[in-house]
């Protein structure tokens, strides 16, 4: 049986189903979860240490080392990287289109 390959957008929530809007939503998301996780293993942080460097409680540490990207909002993630002493920058630029 062949596989069939398909060119991807750029995004993969976009490529999984989702629309534009969650899609780039979902993307930010998961950029700054990612960097919440990189700041607990450069500082060899555990959930409990990470919890307090973060402003959070340990469940919700739990919450984002198990990627339940639906229960983080933007807000919620940069307040959190924010508590760290972490610099968050945005950058807009025209989305590139994927023939």
């Amino acid at each position: 049986m062949a596989t069939k390959l398909h060119r991807s957008s750029g995004n993969v929530f976009r490529d999984l189903g989702f629309g534009p809007a969650e899609a780039a939503n979902l993307r930010v998301r998961s950029s700054l979860m990612v960097q919440v996780r990189r700041l607990m293993k450069e500082r060899h942080l555990t959930q409990v240490a990470a919890a307090r460097l973060f402003g959070v409680t340990q469940p919700r540490m739990s919450d984002l080392v198990r990627g339940r990207i639906d229960l983080f909002s933007i807000d919620a993630l940069v307040k959190m990287l924010a508590n760290a002493r972490v610099s968050v920058t945005v950058s807009i630029r025209p989305q590139s289109r994927v023939a």
